[in-house]
């Protein structure tokens, strides 16, 4: 069993922390929060997202930038991180030399959804991200065969249900043409993908 190193830190010292471990941690109310380690689903399903959000950018050439289990700065001692998300130019120059947390809102988050992560995923960083002003959060889960696309509107998020062969709507990536099929066959290793 791995134990948090430490009972409590504040941001500045998780942006520099040495948990001399290869585990990843969170950090909730200036405490480190162990993430379990993702299934092959979820990085099949992450490397879909990931592949098609950078393709889609690519074709619109836009100077965004799409990355991997980047951090996302919460709150006073919270920082979470993300499975993928899309930021700005100037917000990762911004980070070039330092830990990749975002302390200012990416353009969109994905977060897929794991047994261990509904609650986290569905409500918590649903009112964390929406205080942040994050435009845009998916919640990808695997275990309901859903994609939710909240919207932030007046401060709040307008969730949209996709599922089976409808295509995700994106405000982020009006143009993005993936169905949510696709997403879940890439996650089950089938072919087609």
């Amino acid at each position: 069993m791995v134990t948090t190193p430490v009972t409590s830190i504040t941001f500045e010292e998780y942006l520099t922390y040495d948990h001399g471990n290869d585990f990843h941690y969170e950090l909730v109310d200036g405490k480190l929060e162990l993430m379990n380690p993702p299934t092959i689903q979820h990085f099949l399903i992450v490397d879909f997202l990931d592949t098609a959000l950078k393709a889609e950018i690519k074709r619109c050439n836009s100077t965004w930038l799409c990355f991997r289990e980047s951090g996302v700065r919460t709150g006073r001692n919270k920082s979470g991180l993300t499975d993928v998300c899309v930021v700005t130019l100037e917000q990762a120059r911004e980070l070039l030399n330092a830990s990749a947390v975002f302390e200012s809102p990416p353009l969109l988050i994905v977060k897929v959804v794991s047994p261990e992560s509904v609650k986290r995923d569905y409500r918590h960083k649903r009112s964390e991200y929406a205080a942040l002003e994050v435009p845009e959060y998916w919640i990808v889960d695997p275990i309901e065969s859903k994609i939710s696309v909240l919207l932030l509107e007046d401060g709040f998020y307008e969730k949209t249900v996709f599922t089976a062969t409808s295509q995700i709507g994106s405000r982020t990536f009006p143009e993005l043409a993936i169905a949510v099929d696709q997403v879940f066959t890439a996650g089950n290793m089938s072919q087609g993908s």
